[in-house]
This record gives structure tokens, C-alpha cells and sequence, in this order.
């Protein structure tokens, strides 16, 4: 199983006390090799993005932004992060894992980024903890480079990925799926292919009916060459983000509902981990590393 992931993931530079765990990125892989889910050979470490590929989707204006840090204090405050060099270079590599998941996909049905996600990363500005959109980022290319005609994006993060929805609005070619909080941000939702909005304290029976009346009708009538999916933790009851009441065995029903359905229909699937906001940072690894224990399971 192919998963992408460097230390280059890391960003130790945020101040005490920041709301984003950015430890997970640092806690999950030690997890996934700890527990024997993961091997060291089964990562592979992302070549960072070209400007030319950030420039298919990115805007040139935002991208020199982001290279001269010439961003105002309200951009930065959007994005949610204080700006640094290294976050840049960061968020280049994260996006280039998922695009170079793609031919490990390709390969054996599936593959993982141990972070990206990023949805919330319009065009022309980063929002909501999100530099670069990768999932664009990737859909782009891919299609520049001709390696698919189709794409589709199964977005289970508990926010709208609206980013995505903004960007892709007027590309037949890449068919977004948002499943999502109803109340959760964005406030002001963009519009998805599909958008399904759920109830505050929605649970697994409900949640996973919503899957199966909805995501295998979709994938039959898109015929996608590859699915992107976002497996964002955030749904759980547990997260400070989110309203929804998923358990963490919902959770992973949730990803075996995915992976099994991409798998019967011979459709390859890159899977970026999105957000997680438990209060608990033992909650948020194990619920992530649930995603990766079962992928091996259902491909390996």
C-alpha cells in the first residue's frame, strides 16, 4: 500500500496554543508503523509541485503572493495559519502527494496521503486551514496530462469543500460530491454537482443510509476514471468543529462503504485524510489511522 508522506509534512512553527493539531501529521505515521499497518517501504515522499501545476489551478496573482509573502493580514487570517516560507513549501509537497498518488492508485486500486484535503483553497485565496487545493490541484493535471477523461470527488469531510465546488463549477470533467453538515462552515455554501446537506447529530445508521442511497447511483451515472476521496474524521461526536455524532466504528463503515463500492466497480481511489478537530489528539490519529487499516483490509 503506497502512501504519501515526508517529514517535509511537518510545521513545528505554529504558536502554543493554536486550534489546528498539526501534530497529527507527525503522530499518525508512527502509529500506522507502531501498530504494523505500515511499513517504511510503503511510503514514498512527494516531489513538491511545479509552478506550472499550481498555475493550472491557483490564479498567478495569488501564487505570487504566497512566494513573496505579500498577502494582507486579512488573507492570512482566512487561511489560519501565520504565514511562513516553510508553510508554502509544505503545502506544495502535500499537494503533489496526491497528485502522485494517482499512478499508485492506478496500480493497485488505491492509495493515501497521510495529509491533503485542502477544499477550502479557491482559485484566488486560501481559507480554512488551506494553501493549495490538492484535489484540484490533482484533477487539473490529470487532465492536462490526458491521463483521464473523468474524475469524480467524494467529499465526507463535515465542511462543504467549497473551494472545490467554486473551482470546478463550469468543468463537466470533474464531478463533485459534498456531503456535509448543514450548519457546519462555510456560512456562505458554493455549489457542488451534488451537495447533500445533513442534520446536526446525524449518526451512523442514518449517515451510512444516506452513502447507500446516494453514492453508487452517482458513481454509475458519472463513470469516474478516478475517485478522489476525503475522508475527514471531522464527523465524529467527539469533534470541537463539527455537529454531527458519528463513532469512530461509524467512521470506518463509512470509509469499507467507499473503498469496497470504487473496488467492485474497478474505479481507482486516492484517499487525502481532510480534518479531524477532536478535542482529544489520541481520538483524531486513531480515527485517521482507522482509514488506512481499512484499506489494507479491503485491497491487500
Amino acid at each position: 500500500m503506497r502512501v504519501a508522506y515526508s517529514p517535509v509534512y511537518k510545521y513545528p512553527l505554529l504558536p502554543p496554543g493554536h486550534r489546528f493539531p498539526m501534530e497529527k501529521y507527525d503522530l499518525l505515521p508512527e502509529q500506522l508503523l507502531l501498530d504494523g499497518t505500515l511499513t517504511e517501504d510503503d511510503f514514498f515522499h512527494p516531489v513538491p509541485l511545479e509552478e506550472a501545476q499550481i498555475l493550472r489551478t491557483h490564479t498567478a496573482e495569488y501564487w505570487t503572493k504566497l512566494k513573496t509573502g505579500n498577502l494582507s493580514r486579512a488573507e492570512i487570517r482566512a487561511m489560519g495559519f501565520p504565514f511562513h516560507e516553510r508553510l508554502i513549501w509544505r503545502s506544495r509537497h502535500i499537494a503533489a502527494g496526491t497528485l502522485q498518488c494517482y499512478d499508485y492508485a492506478v496500480k493497485d486500486g488505491i492509495a493515501l496521503n497521510i495529509a491533503g484535503g485542502t477544499h477550502h483553497a479557491f482559485a484566488d485565496r486560501g481559507e480554512g486551514f488551506c494553501i493549495f487545493n490538492d484535489n484540484a490541484i490533482a484533477c487539473n493535471e490529470l487532465l492536462y496530462e490526458g491521463k483521464i477523461a473523468q474524475a469524480m470527488i467524494v467529499d465526507l469531510d463535515v465542511h462543504q469543500g467549497n473551494g472545490t465546488a467554486k473551482i470546478f463549477e463550469n468543468e463537466p470533467r470533474v464531478f463533485t460530491l459534498s456531503v456535509h453538515g448543514e450548519n457546519n462552515y462555510p456560512l456562505r455554501k458554493e455549489k457542488s454537482d451534488v451537495d447533500i446537506a445533513i442534520a446536526d447529530g446525524t449518526d451512523d445508521r442514518q449517515y451510512l443510509r444516506i452513502l447507500e442511497d446516494n453514492l453508487p447511483r452517482l458513481m454509475k451515472m458519472v463513470v469516474p476514471d478516478v475517485v478522489f476521496y476525503l475522508s475527514g474524521v471531522d464527523v465524529l461526536s467527539s469533534d470541537k468543529l463539527g455537529r454531527l455524532a458519528l463513532s469512530k466504528e461509524g467512521c470506518m463503515a463509512r470509509d469499507r462503504f467507499v473503498f469496497e463500492l470504487c473496488k467492485a466497480s474497478g474505479i481507482p481511489v486516492v484517499v487525502s485524510m481532510a480534518g479531524g478537530y477532536s478535542h482529544n489528539l489520541r481520538d483524531i490519529v486513531e480515527a485517521h489511522a482507522n482509514t488506512f487499516r481499512v484499506a489494507r483490509r479491503v485491497y491487500f
